[in-house]
């Protein structure tokens, strides 16, 4: 996968957890938690999209590094190459 589709990946995966934000803008620097709604369950349920779209098995320890765009995109980017 490219990073831009890592990128519209993990876009949509937020976008299926918390509908609400679909189309906000999105700081890929700033907590996921800091700019919506997004409480642990939400991050529990992004987290389990992303496992579900990629196949990777994301161990509880490394979840905190999905919790931006850029930390998410990132992870990903490495584990998926």
């Amino acid at each position: 996968m490219t990073r831009d589709e890592i990128t519209e990946l993990v876009r949509r995966t937020l976008a299926d957890v918390a509908p609400d934000i679909e189309g906000e803008p999105i700081d890929p620097d700033a907590l996921f938690r800091d700019q919506f709604e997004f409480d642990s369950m939400d991050f529990l349920n992004f987290v389990t999209g992303l496992h579900e779209a990629t196949g990777l098995e994301i161990p509880e320890a490394e979840a905190p590094q999905l919790a931006s765009l850029n930390g998410a995109v990132e992870y990903l980017s490495s584990r998926l190459s």
